[in-house]
């Protein structure tokens, strides 16, 4: 089927929803039939806006209809294709017939809460035939309470906003219940100057089941003459058109007024008569409004009546039915009403539910946002670390075993290893400190010896643009401190190489000064000062925040991805420190902050491999990568370890089946059954390993957020592996097994 087919069809739907709004004034069994019609083409057409527009015309005729299941069920199913469209004025059309089941019903308070609802968006939208709709309902929500100042005040902005579009009917539907204020003030004149007016206006834009309201008026009107016959025979024409509209609601209110009418003249017979009836039609239709004021009545009959028993019976039905109707929070706004304030107070209220709404939406996308970013830096770290994890222990390997001339291929080889390992930490860890997921793991340094290597690491940087890279470190200051060494590595070599990066001459200084000297701790600052470009003062404020760089940064000389100093500042705020700056466009920028670091002594160094701890100690290596797993094995040879491989999670669990070992390595991604759940069936089946020490090994960076895995392993060691680290743990799981 083409485009223009389509067009044509959903432009019929829209005629035929049109033609059904309009019927609802003489023919509303005809607007449900059409609207019907309208919802089977929109079906078939399989278009989403003109489906929730006919459910929600459909819920507004049967609203009117007095079928509130209908239209409560279809209002509802309206407001979720709106609020998945983002409709605002198709959302408020249906909240407004919702509104109407509420205030016709039983919950005064909802109807009130969805009314001003509605009233926000057509204010926002300028959409005035709507204002007077909702204003209208409003003005009778208040007249129920007893507000008639409030009443008086919507009706009259119900009539200014239905004269702005020359809408008649709306006008004169808001001239009905203002004419029946002005009634009950004794005010006659003014009330039927008005509800002439409002018949005189149904009469010339033929609204059948308006006039049927407005004859309901004007027979109020005759009953505060008393001019009874007229009255009763006002009311009689009012039922017949309601009747022929299937108006319940407007039904329910004639047999009311009838019923207080013979009262009134005191034929109490068919006072009761009609009562009964009117409360019968109201339980039907649950009109709680009409049944409330009829118990009332039916109490002052047998009051009358001298009947004491059956008035107190109905007297106390309608204590109970007021106390149910009239909840606490209802009671609430009829004790303490101010039109304004109330308008007011509603509006903050339905813009606080509102505001929750899009803070559950905007916190259930955070997290679906937080899961999509965790598996996405689990995959990446893992693929990416998994194969650097054997070029960097491959090189330490041969490091050892090397020298002359191949100890700087392997130097070079080392040193372009670990630099690509750190533009995939700057990417990794900057995700990992914005979660908060990282914590500082401190061991003791050779702190002096640290700068020294990170300075040597730039050098040749430094030398290959001509401008000379010192180190300057206070003679006061100790050599050891126990300290996070990765950590305050990526925060001075992204200093040091920004600071680089950013001068084409003169020169960059490290600098570190003691600023104070405690009883175990030093006070230091460390600062990276340039004679470079500068930084704008535009800049200034927003120059660490992340992928940020001023334009004058941006060109393909200096490149870089603009993590650095949203790292660095991430990380010195973990060392519950501030970092600084001072810049002077064209002269140079100078980087610090300050650190309190623990004294140490000096660590035992390379004496820690030539123990003799682990000699002769067994480990089973869970690892599907043959060249980790190659690399793994020689390793733990060196150390004089017995090392099994096996080479996915199921072997894992038969090789621990069938012999003991003092260590159990595991990677976490591998084929067949993840580390997980091998290390869970471990420790939760009968045994020779079900105690044995496990280590997680893996490249995967959230792995040690999985708080639930984390009873069945001893420790988490992240690719590539750190030998010192590795070393320490077996030899620590070791002493406590000895």
């Amino acid at each position: 089927m083409n485009y223009q087919t389509d067009l044509d069809r959903a432009n019929n739907v829209r005629s035929i929803l049109a033609e059904a709004y309009q019927c609802r004034v003489n023919d509303l069994q005809r607007s449900v039939s059409l609207a019907k019609q309208a919802l089977k083409l929109s079906i078939e057409l399989d278009e989403t806006a003109l489906i929730a527009d006919c459910k929600s015309k459909l819920s507004l005729f049967h609203m009117i209809l007095g079928e509130y299941v209908k239209s409560m069920r279809l209002g509802n199913e309206a407001i979720g294709l709106y609020q998945v469209m983002g409709d605002e004025k198709g959302l408020a059309d249906s909240k407004y017939n919702i509104a109407g089941i509420y205030y016709k019903t039983d919950n005064f308070h909802l109807g009130l809460i969805y009314l001003i609802d509605c009233l926000d968006i057509y204010r926002r939208l300028d959409d005035y035939h709507n204002q007077a709709r909702v204003q209208k309902s409003l003005g009778t929500i208040y007249e129920y309470f007893g507000d008639e100042r409030s009443a008086i005040l919507a009706y009259e902005q119900a009539i200014e906003a239905a004269q702005k579009v020359s809408d008649l009917n709306l006008e004169s539907n808001a001239y009905n219940p203002l004419s029946g204020i002005y009634l009950n003030q004794n005010n006659v004149e003014r009330a039927s100057e008005l509800i002439d007016r409002s018949i005189q206006m149904k009469k010339q834009t033929d609204d059948t089941r308006g006039l049927a309201f407005a004859l309901y008026g004007k027979a109020k009107v005759y009953v505060k003459l008393k001019q009874y016959d007229l009255a009763e025979q006002t009311f009689l024409e009012s039922e017949a058109i309601h009747k022929e509209m299937g108006e319940k609601l407007g039904c329910g209110m004639v047999f009311h007024k009838l019923g207080a009418l013979y009262l009134e003249i005191e034929n109490y017979g068919r006072a009761e008569q009609m009562l009964t009836k009117a409360i019968s039609f109201s339980d039907e239709y649950n009109i709680a409004i009409i049944k409330f004021k009829c118990n009332y009545l039916m109490y002052t009959l047998y009051k009358k009546q001298n009947e004491p028993i059956k008035a107190l019976n109905y007297l106390e039905i309608y204590l109970q039915e007021k106390e149910g109707v009239i909840n606490t929070q209802t009671q609430k706004v009829i004790e303490s009403y101010e039109a304004i304030t109330t308008m007011e107070r509603l509006q903050k209220e339905a813009q606080m539910q509102r505001e929750k709404a899009e803070i559950l939406e905007k916190k259930n996308r955070a997290e679906q946002s937080s899961r999509v970013k965790q598996e996405f830096l689990s995959t990446m770290s893992h693929e990416i670390r998994t194969p650097l994890n054997a070029v960097i222990t491959i090189t330490s390997l041969l490091e050892e075993r090397t020298s002359g001339e191949e100890v700087k291929l392997i130097e070079s080889l080392k040193f372009s290893a670990n630099n690509l390992l750190l533009i995939i930490n700057d990417i990794l860890d900057f995700s990992k400190l914005d979660l908060g997921k990282v914590h500082l793991d401190l061991s003791q340094g050779d702190f002096k010896l640290l700068l020294e290597n990170i300075c040597n690491t730039y050098s040749s940087m430094a030398k290959e643009k001509g401008i000379e890279l010192s180190l300057k470190i206070d003679e006061a200051i100790m050599g050891f401190y126990r300290m996070d060494e990765t950590k305050l590595s990526q925060i001075m070599g992204n200093l040091v190489s920004n600071a680089i990066k950013f001068t084409d001459e003169g020169q960059v200084v490290v600098k570190v000064d003691l600023l104070e000297e405690l009883e175990t701790r030093d006070q230091l600052r460390i600062s990276v000062e340039d004679t470079g470009m500068g930084i704008e003062k535009s800049f200034m404020e927003e120059i660490f925040d992340s992928f940020s760089q001023p334009r004058s940064f941006t060109t393909k000389k200096q490149g870089g991805s603009g993590l650095g100093l949203a790292i660095v500042k991430k990380l010195i705020d973990l060392h519950g420190s501030n970092i600084e700056v001072e810049s002077v466009e064209g002269k140079g920028s100078r980087f610090y902050f300050e650190i309190s670091l623990e004294r140490s002594e000096k660590p035992q160094g390379k004496a820690l491999f030539e123990s003799n701890d682990l000699v002769g100690k067994s480990v089973l290596i869970a690892e599907d990568n043959m060249i980790n797993a190659m690399v793994s094995m020689k390793l733990m040879k060196n150390w004089g370890l017995k090392a099994t491989h096996a080479k996915n999670g199921l072997e894992v669990i038969e090789l621990a089946q069938k012999a003991s070992y003092d260590f159990i390595l595991m990677d976490i991604h591998m084929p067949e059954l993840d580390g997980f759940d091998a290390a869970k069936r471990i420790r939760d089946t009968i045994n020779p390993n079900i105690a044995t020490p496990i280590y997680a090994l893996t490249a995967d960076i959230t792995a040690h957020q999985r708080k639930l895995f984390e009873p069945y392993f001893d420790g988490f060691l992240l690719k590539p592996i750190v030998k010192e680290k590795l070393y320490r743990a077996l030899s620590g799981a070791n002493e406590v097994n000895s």
